[in-house]
Parts: structure tokens; sequence; C-alpha cells
């Protein structure tokens, strides 16, 4: 393992080095030593040299304290003060802002780096994938992987081999297969991770980072931030999509998030609650990133944000990198060689069965067949990404045929490829009358779209704020409310708990009762007397403060333009020659008085 040493300016801390191990995302690891000042920004050069990557905007590193809560780690500030746990640090290297069009990526480095990233994801059940959808996306994959089928070398059940998603079934491997052979035979790796990424893009769920939290009527919901707005998944449906041009603000007090929009002309204010105030707070500065990253056309547009609207109370921060169009206007201009991509070998893989012995997440919800969701341009922007990348992918050419059989077989294969293609173009004029008959219906933000048959539930050690299960927060956030309920009242403590609450509610319901009573009137009505008692002496002593002030001003030699109006009126006239006069002359006759006296004493 290479080790590398960070040397900062600073002479008095060169010999306080901090050791820190880096996961990437093929599950590889780099280590290296920095010093106790070096900030965020150097380590994540640091991993980006190590693939030579420099569309590294979109990357970032991840970390988690010691009360389970996931952090990015702040380029602009130390990575000792941001890190809470025991040395030696560990963090993840992940895909912190997902592009938008992935086609718009320049090198082939960056796009296998977002391939692994939605591999991930698909195994950890963030992106819920329709069954034709999964059976696709795992097509893609083994393709990348393994190269063209070979029946020579690979068993009949060789896709059992590859753990693909949280729960895969016969059915979805047999139709894994069938592309895998007839569709993507062929492909190289770089051309078969592009159609992974351009499939990957349309779905609902593509760049989602969910975050479980709870709606104003306690049902669990998961909030995310994609390249086009702000989106809340509950059950199998998506009810909300925001679109970052109609976001206004984010803001978070405690356990309480705001999300301040505009929807139908109309203001729109969403609140939820996180389990802690450190979930909330995490919430709210991803919010406040991705909508930098996505709405700004410039750098130089981000603003520092409040947490609150009160001055002086709340958190403040800003977005310190660059946006999506300066990343993509910066990835046109790359001009080098492209780097060597150094894909890992299929023994190596993540999604093999040999790397079991890995300290995989076992706690994975099922991701069951789905329903289709929408799919906007999907084939248009396939077919230009892949016309895009001629010139640039190469092409694995196919096995001459030498004997009759193989002719045969190619012939069948060029006949299935056939079929495969007048399908593809029937669904693709279907879909094309569905989306324009049902446009308006799409661009519906309030109504909520159907995404699955079945919950939209990730991995419960994935999501952004993981609990323990031996804390008994995953229970509350993951299991339905009459199973949790039920559950509860078989605890005998529990029932001692709602017996001794039932006896308080009872008596706070007697106490009431006998405050209402006609017996205690008098008691009432003494209270409502000291109250306004109360609101007289406040009034009376206000104007002994402020008519004194008042009086000051009006007599002093203050040029303001009110005050000179109010000298002017005929009622402060004769209030200052027949009162105010008399009045000063027999003070200063009292002091001069009294000031003989002393002396003459």
């Amino acid at each position: 393992m290479k080790m590398l040493r960070f040397r900062s300016p600073s002479i008095s801390s060169l010999t306080q080095e901090v050791r820190c191990t880096v996961r990437l995302l093929d599950d590889s690891e780099i280590a290296c030593s920095i010093q106790r000042d070096t900030k965020g920004q150097f380590l994540l050069d640091h991993v980006c040299n190590h693939y030579s990557l420099l569309e590294k905007d979109y990357f970032g590193i991840r970390y988690v304290d010691p009360e389970k809560q996931r952090h990015w780690l702040d380029p602009s500030k130390p990575v000792v003060k941001q890190m809470k746990c025991q040395q030696p640090y560990t963090m993840c290297f992940r895909v912190k802002f997902y592009p938008q069009e992935p086609i718009k990526i320049k090198e082939e480095l960056t796009r296998y780096l977002l391939y692994l990233q939605l591999k991930r994801d698909v195994y950890h059940g963030r992106l819920l994938c329709p069954f034709a959808d999964a059976a696709y996306l795992g097509a893609c994959i083994v393709q990348a992987e393994l190269g063209d089928y070979d029946p020579e070398e690979h068993p009949v059940d060789y896709i059992s081999d590859f753990k693909l998603f949280p729960k895969q079934s016969l059915k979805l491997e047999r139709k894994i297969m069938e592309i895998h052979q007839n569709e993507l035979r062929g492909q190289c790796p770089a051309l078969a991770e592009l159609n992974l990424l351009q499939r990957a893009h349309t779905l609902d769920t593509y760049g989602v980072d969910p975050h479980p939290c709870k709606d104003f009527t306690g049902s669990t919901a998961f909030l995310g931030f994609t390249a086009r707005g702000f989106v809340v998944f509950q059950g199998n449906k998506r009810i909300h999509l925001l679109k970052w041009a109609d976001v206004s603000k984010f803001k978070f007090e405690g356990k309480t998030f705001y999300v301040i929009g505009v929807q139908r002309e109309k203001k729109l204010v969403l609140t939820f609650h996180t389990s802690t105030p450190a979930a909330c707070k995490h919430l709210w500065k991803c919010a406040v990133e991705n909508q930098a990253f996505y709405k700004c056309a410039k750098s130089s547009q981000i603003k520092t944000v409040s947490s609150s609207s009160i001055f002086f109370k709340g958190s403040r921060f800003r977005y310190s990198g660059r946006v999506a169009k300066e990343v993509i206007e910066a990835s046109s201009k790359i001009q080098r060689e492209p780097p060597v991509v150094h894909r890992s070998q299929f023994g190596q893989s993540r999604s093999f069965t040999s790397l079991s012995h890995k300290q995989l997440i076992m706690n994975m919800e099922p991701l069951l067949p789905a329903l289709s969701s929408s799919r906007e341009n999907r084939d248009s922007s396939a077919d230009n990404g892949l016309s895009a990348l001629k010139d640039s992918v190469h092409l694995s050419p196919l096995k001459p045929s030498v004997t009759p059989e193989e002719v045969e077989m190619e012939e069948r294969e060029n006949n299935i490829l056939d079929r495969h293609e007048d399908e593809a173009a029937n669904r693709m004029r279907a879909d094309e009358e569905r989306r324009e008959i049902h446009v308006d219906q799409e661009d519906e933000l309030c109504a909520a779209l159907t995404i699955s048959d079945t919950a939209y539930s990730p991995c419960a050690s994935m999501v952004p704020t993981p609990v323990e299960e031996s804390q008994g927060d995953l229970d509350l956030l993951f299991q339905s409310p009459a199973r949790l309920l039920k559950e509860l009242h078989a605890d005998p403590e529990m029932q001692l708990e709602l017996q001794a609450e039932r006896e308080r509610e009872v008596a706070r319901v007697a106490l009431g009762q006998s405050l209402c009573l006609p017996s205690s009137g008098r008691q009432q009505m003494q209270a409502c007397l000291r109250s306004a008692a109360r609101l007289v002496v406040m009034a009376m002593g206000l104007l002994m403060i402020l008519l004194p002030l008042l009086l000051v001003l009006l007599e002093s030699d203050l040029d303001v333009s009110f005050l000179h109006d109010i000298r002017q009126t005929p009622e402060f006239e004769q209030f200052h020659y027949e009162y105010y006069c008399p009045l000063r002359r027999w003070f200063i006759c009292k002091l001069e008085l009294m000031m003989e006296q002393l002396w003459g004493d």
C-alpha cells in the first residue's frame, strides 16, 4: 500500500502527522499521512492524482462520526477539525454530484468511476429498478466485467455468481443472460458501461442519496436531491418533485427541516422531521450544496446561506466548489491523451461471490421487479451518446465463423437481434405516444408518480443517517406503525408506563374540569385582575421612562426635523413658557440655595 506524506507550510506542525485510509469505489484502499492542519482539498486531490482524474468536481470524500452520522469532508477546512473519531481515520471516495447527462463526460476514466458508483447504488437498493431496467443494467455489468458469452467457458448458471441486486430471482437472472448473450454481444467494457449510464440516468432514483425522515403525519419518507430538483419518495410513489427553479430556500431548526418554494404561483412550505439534529444539519448542507451545484450558472453567483431567518441565529454555510455548467465547460477543454483505465478483474469485482468474505452489508432490503418509470428522451439520448462515442470507443470484433454450425448459430442470433430491434422500435413508438398524451401529467409537480410495485426502502446501513440495529431505531424507521405498536404493547415495562401515563392524563383532566366549575369563578377573576394590574404597571413604567427622555430631546439643541416640527406647535410653546421655564427657574434657585448653605458651612 503506497504511502504519501503531505507537508504543510506550518513549521510547528511538521512533526504532528495523522494517518488516513481512503476506500475507493472498487473497495481497494490507499493510505497517507497528513499534517494536522492539512485541509480536505489536499486529501481529495491525492485520491484524484492516484486515478489521474481531471473531472473531479463530481466526487467527494465521505466519513462517519462515532454517532453513525455520515458527513461529506469539507475541502476548505482542516481534516482533523472535522473528524471526531479516533485515529487512524477511515474515509470513502464516492460520487457526490451525479452528472445530469453522462454523455457529456469527456474521459472514459470518469465514466468508469461513475459506473462503479451506480453499480454500488444498484447493489444497495438506492437505485430502484423496474424489472426491464434491472435486467438491462445487470446485463451491462456482466458484459463489462465478463465480456462476450462463451458456452465453453461459462456454465449454464454463470449469472448466479454475480450478486448484482439485494435479491435477484431466477426470472431476473434468465432475463439478464438473454440480454447479455444477444443484445450486448461484441461490446467492449467502455461501451457496456456507457450503456449502463445512459439507461440509469433516466430512472427517477438516479443520483438520489436517500435521507430517511418523517413527514407531518408521521409517515416515513425519503428525501433526495437530483439534477432536476428536490424529490420526496413515500411508499412506492414519488410524491414531490420540486424543480430547482421553484426552490426558494432550505431551512432547519433542531430536528425539523423546511423546504420553501413556489408551486402553481403559490408559496409552498414542506416540513419534515429527522431522527437527530445532526442528521437535520447534514440534510440541510446537502440541500444547499446540490442547489448551488445544479442551479447556479457560475460559482460567483453562490451566496452564503443561513439556516434560519432570524439574525444572529442558526448555521451559515457556503458551497465553495464549481457548478455543473462550469464543470461541463472545463471537461470540453481537456486536450490530453486519455489515461489508461485499470478496471478490476472479474475475480476481484465486488459483484462476484468470491468477495463474500469481505464485510459486505448484510441487512439488505429486497428489490423486487417494479413497474416502468418515466423515461424522458431515453432512446434519443442513448442514440446520440452512442453515435458521439463511435470514434473514441473501440468495439471488440465478433469471432469469425469457420464452420457451418457457427454460421447457422450466427444467423439465429441475427434473427433474434432483428426481432429485438423491431420490439425496441415498437416500444419507442408506444412510449412516444404515451409521452404526447401524458406530457401535462408528467410536468405536474404535485401529482404522485408511481415508480415501483414495492416501497422504496434502500439498505438501512447505506442511507446518509444509518443507525445500529441494537439501538432499535432501525425498526422505528422501517417497520409499519401497526407492527411497532403491537410490539410496544406486548412489553410488560411498556404496559406499566402506559398505565402511569393514563393515570396522569386522568389527573390532568380532573384538574381542568375543576378549574371550569362555577366555584372557581372568583379565582379566575383574581387571575384576570392580576394580569391587568401587571399590564398597567408595565405601561406606566414605560411612560415614566419615555416622557422624560422625549422632554430632554425637545429642550435640547438637536436639529432634527421631527423635533423641530414639534417645537413649532402652539401647544409645545405654551408648555415651554408656562410650565417648563418656571419649573427650571425654581429648580435652579433651590440648587443655588443648597450650594450656598454648603459653602457657608
